[in-house]
């Protein structure tokens, strides 16, 4: 059962809102109808123009987003209204539709309906909304991504069929869950997967490992929390920093781990870790993300460009007189830290609201799939930023 929200939640916000928006009407009035309305129902319901603000700010409060100069720009989708699982699903393949914008990707969000008092909210399984699945070989090894076999086999269970032959990069269904229905999956229809292929600009030979990743980094379970009220389904996009695919999503040990095959390809000695292979073949791995998305039209940015842009948002809000917590180990880049900006300095670790919450439960069926015994685990390699994500 969902716990009535918290007033003082409510008013805390309210009064953010208003001193940010003093042409809004009067706070004081508008705090004492939703005491009224929450002393009633155990919640309450914000406005278009609280919901888009809450949403933005929650952005703007992250701590673990590099990309929040661009908070402001964060269009909302208001779906409070949608409960059933065919018009989640639906909703969130124009989400992707729109967000695609032609390859001029725009931060969206969709915000379903929230968790209320003995009325849960319709879930969605996926971390992201779109995602790779991964398949056990007989040798030991996998075929797709490893950090989806539980997914994977789960959505098999109830009744998912890839299509033959199997691949390295087939796309998951989408998973929404509603109290009434249960789960239900959706296969994204191919309009709404837009996928860059990644070559090289110099090395021909990285086209025949026939790697592509997705364009919109639309994360898909993380709650978000404004004044109080829990929206759990508020899929969110901004726009890929190049080092989350070279560097993690194709590169970590526990992911595709293409770096041994790229160093084979280069010629590079492998024999020792002193010989830097590893880097040598991170660096061309990268320009090649960088390189597919710009040849095809698709935004992406560096992680020195945005290293550069974060610095410019944090003294912008510094100058607005607000802090701007930020968690040092995921501002960083996972790439050439030492060469960025952002690593040579210290940050506010104040926790603000509105904020997003990775849920235990959550993060649980984002990799393995359906409500199970919790763990507390890393997230992907994406997380809470709509400017690109890292």
């Amino acid at each position: 059962m969902t716990e009535p929200v918290d007033p003082a939640d409510a008013e805390d916000f309210l009064r953010l809102f208003y001193t940010e928006h003093p042409n809004e009407g009067d706070a004081d009035r508008r705090v004492a109808w939703v005491r009224a309305e929450i002393d009633l129902t155990g919640t309450y319901h914000h406005t278009t123009a609280e919901l888009t603000f809450g949403a933005q700010v929650a952005w703007r409060n992250s701590a673990r987003c590099i990309g929040r100069l661009y908070w402001r720009s964060l269009r909302v989708r208001d779906l409070r209204a949608v409960r059933t699982a065919d018009d989640v699903a639906e909703h969130c393949v124009q989400h992707l539709r729109q967000a695609w914008n032609g390859g001029k990707l725009r931060p969206l969000m969709s915000v379903f309906a929230p968790e209320a008092p003995n009325r849960p909210a319709p879930r969605i399984w996926n971390e992201l909304l779109i995602r790779y699945a991964g398949y056990p070989t007989e040798d030991g090894g996998v075929l797709g991504d490893p950090r989806y076999l539980g997914f994977t086999d789960r959505v098999t269970t109830l009744g998912w069929r890839p299509t033959e032959p199997r691949g390295a990069f087939d796309v998951l269904p989408l998973v929404v869950e509603t109290p009434e229905e249960g789960p239900r999956l959706y296969d994204l229809p191919a309009d709404a997967v837009r996928e860059v292929p990644i070559t090289h600009p110099e090395l021909p030979w990285l086209t025949e490992l026939g790697l592509r990743w997705h364009a919109v980094p639309a994360i898909s379970n993380i709650r978000m929390v404004i004044g109080g009220v829990s929206y759990p389904a508020a899929p969110f996009n901004g726009w890929y920093m190049g080092t989350e695919i070279g560097a993690r999503n194709l590169a970590d040990t526990e992911r595709y781990n293409l770096l041994p095959e790229v160093a084979r390809r280069l010629g590079l000695d492998t024999s020792s870790e002193t010989t830097l292979w590893r880097d040598r073949a991170l660096v061309e791995l990268n320009r090649a993300v960088l390189h597919s998305f710009a040849a095809a039209g698709v935004t992406i940015t560096d992680h020195h460009t945005e290293s550069d842009r974060f610095l410019k948002h944090v003294a912008k809000e510094q100058r607005a007189g607000r802090t701007c917590p930020a968690d040092w180990s995921w501002i960083v880049p996972p790439m050439s830290g030492s060469q960025t900006p952002v690593f040579h300095r210290y940050y506010d670790t104040e926790h603000l609201r509105p904020e997003f919450v990775l849920d235990d439960d959550a993060a649980h069926r984002g990799t393995h799939g359906g409500p199970s015994t919790p763990r507390r685990e890393r997230p992907g390699t994406e997380c809470p930023m709509w400017s690109y994500l890292h």
